[in-house]
């Protein structure tokens, strides 16, 4: 067996109203804390009982609610200003994916001071980084668990940190935060997780491990069982406890046996168009499957039934294949996600932009089963058009 390196957060806490007793768990963070949110969880009130609980506590609290969808590089300034001015000793990260990526940055260069230029890419965060808390409210990223952030950087360039230092010190994980998401937005971040554990279980990463392989079939279990009761009865509370563990799994899995070309090809769309990050990966992931598959059946044979059980009575490697990729494409339409580009609004001219821009993320390409050229891009954005 091949040696590796399996890295997560050291204490992760799941529990129906965890959020009520943040202070607790915030403990180790200490007296002043950096609370970095997103304006609609806080015109919602979400936030209210963990701002509540943590100013009960006596923690001075420095507010930051105006993370927006796909972080700029302006916000993520903005947010170590504001702990710089509030003197803060640890960060707090509170909502959806953005929000917790920008937690991350900000911990890190609170903490260290280091230049964010040379931060960029695997490996190179050097820390140390400030105490570091995140509030996962949504099922998808997983990003509480990952040592990834993702920012904008000028109008369309996403850049990316991943660096073990930025693995928060807690994850507190309560579904209830996750009861009033929209089923478009339960859909599309559920896929999000599938993807995340399809492509850990199948990555070409000298990293990919026994733990992640283990991680991403029952992040698939979990999610397959229960993404269509998330969407359609946002209530129950089991349905949205197993999407949010789902969720934290693939995550896991995904920080160690990293993800390949569902997100190289999803990422130019997320920031050419403005596609939400969870419906990207949607869109493109049948079609990187199919391109994938003389390479990859049998990965992709061995954890079909794990998402889809009836798979189970298919006697082939090539039809159970087969049967994952169609059963993922019909889910993705009951749960009501767009199927083509078009539907998105992308037009069959910018198909060869978004094919070179895939090139740039070389850095999750070389995890892919089976090699990319921008010209195989091209093909699977025109099947997915």
């Amino acid at each position: 067996m091949s040696g590796f390196i399996f890295n997560t957060t050291p204490s992760i806490v799941f529990e129906a109203g965890a959020a009520t007793r943040l202070a607790h768990h915030a403990r180790r963070l200490g007296p002043r804390l950096l609370f970095v949110t997103d304006p609609g969880l806080r015109r919602l009130g979400l936030c209210d009982p963990a701002l509540a609980a943590l100013e009960a506590a006596g923690i001075a609290l420095t507010v930051f609610d105006t993370v927006e969808a796909d972080p700029s590089l302006e916000t993520l300034n903005a947010t170590v200003a504001a702990g710089r001015t509030g003197d803060v000793t640890g960060v707090v990260g509170f909502g959806g994916g953005s929000s917790l990526d920008v937690a991350k940055l900000a911990a890190l260069l609170l903490g260290s001071g280091e230049d964010l230029d040379g931060a960029w890419g695997v490996g190179n965060a050097k820390g140390p980084r400030l105490p570091l808390l995140l509030v996962p409210t949504t099922a998808g990223t997983g990003s509480e668990v990952t040592p990834v952030s993702i920012i904008t950087v000028g109008a369309e360039e996403k850049r990316g940190v991943s660096s073990a230092v930025i693995l928060p010190d807690v994850a507190v994980l309560d579904p209830l935060l996750t009861l009033g998401l929209p089923p478009a937005i339960t859909a599309a971040t559920g896929v999000d997780a599938m993807v995340h554990a399809i492509e850990a279980y199948a990555s070409a990463s000298p990293n990919n491990n026994p733990l992640s392989k283990m991680l991403a079939r029952q992040a698939l279990q979990l999610i397959g069982a229960h993404i269509e009761t998330a969407v359609f009865d946002g209530k129950n509370i089991e349905a949205r406890g197993a999407m949010l563990l789902g969720s934290m799994l693939a995550g896991q899995a995904f920080a160690n046996s990293p993800v390949a070309a569902v997100h190289a090809l999803a990422y130019p769309v997320g920031s050419l168009f403005h596609v939400p990050h969870g419906l990207s990966n949607a869109l493109m992931l049948p079609h990187v499957l199919r391109f994938n598959a003389p390479d990859a059946a049998t990965l992709y044979a061995e954890i079909a039934a794990d998402a889809f059980p009836v798979l189970a009575a298919e006697d082939s490697v090539q039809s159970r294949c087969a049967g994952f990729i169609e059963a993922l494409t019909l889910l993705a339409a009951r749960i009501g996600l767009q199927p083509r580009l078009r539907d998105v609004g992308i037009g069959e001219e910018a198909l060869p932009r978004l094919a070179s821009d895939a090139m740039k993320q070389q850095r999750l390409l070389v995890n892919n089963p089976r090699p990319v050229t921008e010209a195989d891009a091209l093909s699977i954005y025109r099947a997915a058009w």
